[in-house]
């Protein structure tokens, strides 16, 4: 099994994100404000890491719904799989370079 947080943590180098922001969303035309938001102060991997995940079974549901799906709506949803995959790899170079880096200034 494949260890997601890696130990020991690593740190980011100075000049990075290092938390998260308070950050709205799920707007309704309802007329009051956003649903959900995001909370501040949360550190940067921890978001990174649920994020990945999250993106992981984005994926596994576009892929499902490509499999049952007609020719018009299969091109779709392919297209929607792909940009998924594409933040997913985009999250995961984020999370393996930090590492990376981490591991260098430790060493």
């Amino acid at each position: 099994m494949i260890n997601i947080v890696p130990d020991p943590p690593f740190s980011f180098p100075p000049g990075t994100v290092h938390k998260t922001a308070e950050s709205a969303f799920g707007s309704c035309d309802a007329g009051h404000g956003p649903l959900f938001a995001v909370r501040g102060g949360i550190n940067a991997e921890d978001a990174l890491v649920h994020t990945s995940l999250m993106l992981q079974c984005a994926c596994a549901s576009a892929d499902a719904a490509c499999n049952q799906s007609s020719t018009l709506e299969k091109g779709l949803l392919w297209s929607i799989l792909h940009s998924v995959e594409v933040a997913k790899a985009l999250v995961d170079a984020l999370l393996d370079g930090a590492e990376t880096s981490g591991m260098k200034s430790t060493e």
